[in-house]
């Protein structure tokens, strides 16, 4: 099962006792607060868990499937998740 923003918000509804509403506002205010970091080109690190990180993509050449013409894709960045060494041993098994 995929984890889900409602999965994220009812599981703190649940562990702190704040209201769905709050929870659901505190979510969105970590989610912001990621995002603009990212935007601003800082990345997120979150100890024991990992770090999000932006990537340059350089200009590359793709297709387009319709017509099969060759085209020209232009730089763009994108979004990593590099895991944290904790979190990969806890997904593997390790202690």
């Amino acid at each position: 099962m995929t984890l889900t923003k409602a999965h994220l918000v009812d599981s703190i509804h649940k562990v702190t006792g704040r209201s769905r509403p709050k929870s659901a506002k505190l979510i969105d205010s970590i989610f912001e607060i990621m995002k603009q970091t990212l935007e601003g080109g800082e990345d997120v690190l979150i100890s024991r868990f990992g770090r999000f990180c932006l990537k340059e993509k350089s200009n590359r050449r793709g297709r387009n499937p319709q017509t099969g013409n060759d085209l020209l894709l232009g730089a763009r960045r994108v979004v990593i998740f590099k895991c944290s060494g904790v979190l990969r041993d806890k997904i593997n098994g390790k202690r």
